[in-house]
């Protein structure tokens, strides 16, 4: 053999072997799967970021985050309320086929409103739970080799059903397991796993009037609405440690924050910083959960603080070392309040979109369900890219099984992993919800056309009002009288899409339910 061939061949031989070594083994599912982190704000809107434009309100944390990865521009809830919004993110079924469509609170039980009861009998908490023949994201990543952990509220399944996280795909949880507990964040228990996690704060009850023999300008008068164990902390101290405790295996966690729902409580320190920022403000002391002396203050405070936590959170991820190993996706469950003395208005909480009671949290319009999404992954997500790419919750589940090349399970959704990765992207041929509360309500978008029907339980109401999202994003100007064929477009997938709830609750019947 001469010099030549010789050379040819060793060169040949050591390209192999580099790469034999740089090819990550087949074996070894930390290499092929990152961990996944998503987290769950509550009633944070669409406007309520700097990166989405918030000007009053500081959130470096997750700017930088943002700016680090993607930010989603046409990304959307799948519902407007709390319950039916996560159920719809854990199963990949859209509102006209999910379980949960609306907030069941299960009032069957006895006076689920009555929080002395609720702290006698655990079994009065929770909302209707979903059942063990629906499958979930927890339970699929469980079945693909990662550990799963959920902090913050469930709201799926009341104790001891069927519906609780660890019966639907959690191997850890901790937080409310009721929503209706979550009207304070200084509540007297959290659950851990199937156990209360007794925490040391006196029962409070939320939803009373404030004691008229009290000075709203004294802050004293305020005491019982601000004790010792503070939630939010709680819950970030569990997720930091199961971050830590699981850095050596694929891990998932589900972080569904109560924050910045009401009630206005947060910690002191962030609430002095915007006291300093806007100056004195009027007291809220109306009926809505608690009272609170600075409102504005407190709210921005609130989200300050979860900022705050983020940054924890990533520090956490560089402290064991898997930091660039992690997909963090960072969203919100519907759109900003308008009660409990949350002042949304000041905040331009829904920018673009009209920051008013009938556009936000509760209703189908764009303020009430379109949300803010981040998407990082260090290395693998382009940095400082954005995407207008038309997204919804139901999306998820497919797009974590397409993450991890494993076949996802028969859902409503469209995996956005190309969207992150930069690569061709199948669009929706349209998205759907459906919500029978707040008077009945159904939506279709469909490229720049948005369809709304409301008052369906309340007035019966079929007719769908029509708006161009390209010029008309507040959906000020109903054009379904010039586009009568879109119109029949819409009430076609309308009609398509939605099937009957096999709860009566949530059943339509000017639908045919």
């Amino acid at each position: 053999m001469n010099s030549d061939h010789l050379s040819l061949s060793s060169t040949l031989i050591l390209a192999a072997f580099i790469l034999v070594q740089c090819t990550p083994s087949t074996e070894n599912e930390k290499q092929v799967n990152p961990n996944i982190i998503y987290i769950l704000a509550d009633d944070l809107g669409y406007g309520e970021l700097g990166c989405y434009g918030q000007d009053k309100i500081e959130t470096p944390h997750i700017d930088a985050l943002a700016s680090g990865g993607m930010i989603f521009t046409n990304h959307y809830s799948g519902a407007p309320v709390c319950a039916p919004a996560r159920c719809i993110v854990l199963t990949g079924m859209h509102a006209g086929h999910s379980f949960v469509r609306g907030n069941h609170e299960w009032g069957d039980r006895g006076n689920v409103w009555d929080f002395n009861a609720m702290y006698a009998d655990p079994s009065l908490e929770g909302q209707y739970p979903i059942p063990d023949s629906i499958y979930t994201i927890g339970e699929f990543l469980q079945e693909n080799n990662y550990v799963t952990g959920l902090v913050g509220k469930w709201g799926l399944g009341a104790p001891g059903t069927e519906g609780t996280p660890n019966k639907q795909g959690f191997d850890f949880f901790y937080g409310y397991n009721c929503q209706r507990q979550a009207h304070t964040l200084f509540p007297t228990h959290l659950w851990k796993n199937d156990e209360r996690d007794m925490l040391n704060n006196a029962l409070v009850i939320p939803h009373k009037e404030f004691p008229s023999d009290l000075d709203p300008d004294d802050s004293n008068s305020y005491a019982a609405y601000h004790q010792n164990d503070y939630a939010p902390t709680a819950m970030q101290k569990e997720a930091l440690s199961f971050i830590k405790e699981n850095s050596a295996d694929p891990f998932f966690l589900y972080y569904a924050t109560p924050i910045p729902h009401v009630p206005l409580q947060a910690p002191k320190k962030w609430v002095n910083h915007y006291r300093d920022k806007f100056g004195e403000e009027k007291p809220y002391t109306g009926k809505s959960y608690f009272a609170n002396q600075y409102p504005r203050a407190t709210y921005a405070a609130m989200i300050s603080y979860l900022d705050e936590q983020v940054g924890e959170l990533i520090q956490t991820l560089k402290d064991v070392g898997e930091y660039e190993n992690t997909l963090i996706i960072f969203t919100s469950d519907n759109g900003p309040t308008y009660a409990g003395g949350a002042d949304t208005p000041f905040f331009n909480s829904a920018a673009p979109f009209e920051t008013v009671q009938e556009k936000i949290k509760g209703q189908l319009n764009e303020g009430g369900i379109r949300v803010p999404m981040i998407a990082h992954w260090q290395g693998h997500i382009m940095e400082g890219s954005k995407s207008d790419h038309i997204s919804s919750f139901y999306d998820v589940f497919a797009t974590l099984a397409d993450i991890i090349d494993k076949p996802s399970p028969l859902t409503d959704g469209i995996s956005f992993a190309p969207t992150l990765f930069n690569k061709k992207q199948q669009a929706h041929k349209h998205l759907y919800w459906e919500f029978p509360s707040y008077g009945g309500q159904q939506a279709v978008r469909k490229g720049k056309w948005k369809g709304i029907r409301k008052n369906i339980l309340k007035e019966s109401n079929t007719t769908i009002a029509l708006y161009n999202l390209d010029i008309d994003p507040q959906e000020n100007i109903d054009v379904s009288a010039e586009f009568p064929a879109v119109v029949g477009e819409i009430e076609l997938i309308m009609e398509k899409e939605h099937e009957a709830s096999p709860l009566e609750r949530f059943q339509m019947a000017a639908l045919g339910d």
